[in-house]
């Protein structure tokens, strides 16, 4: 097992009195694309905000390049090296595409030069991005709002990005586009960890997947052999086709 995975072991977390997660181990590698599927209230969102230490772990570990990542704060984890895109994006709307890129980058504590590279950087992924740099953020296509969310993570340099929903609300070619741009990143040593409904989509897109049940891990494998197995297509890709 290389120590720089994201490694989760018999993981227990939830909300209040409510348990969402039930002993969950999984392995994010260090490179590819990782995704996570199952039905709406599976606990896959929840996973995401327990990796990226929004939601507290209740039992169980997390470790990260080797070192526990469990219950530390946002902040913290974002330093070493995961960014979280949520699900609906959560941009500011009324500030423009740029301010709210930079705000991703704020918390590396670098210096402007190096912001700029970034930025630069960002808009060389997503061209679109350039072009509507001075536009509020809130008044965007569903489209670019989500190229704007992704480009928000990247500006921390993450060394695994994590993207909760990415095809939520849009349309079939600006999915399309994303997912190419996914792939791109991917190849230069990205690693991507995805929560997704369109499960086809996620099954193609990903090296390697995981079936989430009712808070628990139910199934893993090759995404191909996952979207070639009967159970997954009746429950997920048969029932959303």
């Amino acid at each position: 097992m290389a120590t720089d995975s994201l490694v989760i072991s018999n993981l227990t977390a939830g909300y209040g009195d409510v348990t969402v997660l039930w002993d969950v181990s999984l392995v994010i590698p260090a490179s590819g694309i990782t995704a996570l599927i199952g039905s709406n209230g599976a606990g896959k969102t929840t996973l995401m905000r327990v990796i990226s230490g929004v939601v507290a772990a209740r039992s169980g570990s997390i470790t990260w390049g080797g070192r526990p990542a469990a219950n530390r704060e946002p902040q913290d984890i974002l330093r070493a090296g995961i960014a979280h895109v949520p699900e609906g994006r959560r941009l500011f709307g009324p500030m423009t595409v740029e301010e709210n890129l930079l705000m991703g980058g704020y918390a590396r504590q670098c210096g402007n030069a190096e912001l700029a590279r970034d930025l630069e950087w960002v808009y060389e992924v997503f061209p679109k991005l350039r072009e509507r740099r001075s536009q509020a953020a809130g008044t965007m296509s569903g489209g670019e709002q989500q190229m704007c969310a992704i480009g928000r993570g990247l500006m921390s340099k993450p060394r695994l990005l994590m993207i909760d929903e990415l095809s939520l609300g849009l349309s079939p070619v600006m999915v399309d586009q994303l997912v190419a741009d996914l792939k791109a990143l991917s190849r230069e040593g990205l690693a991507i960890f995805l929560v997704e409904q369109d499960v086809a989509t996620a099954l193609d897109l990903a090296e390697a997947a995981f079936v989430m049940d009712r808070g628990r891990i139910v199934r893993h494998g090759a995404a191909a052999e996952l979207a070639a197995d009967p159970h997954v297509q009746e429950a997920y890709i048969g029932s959303m086709g």
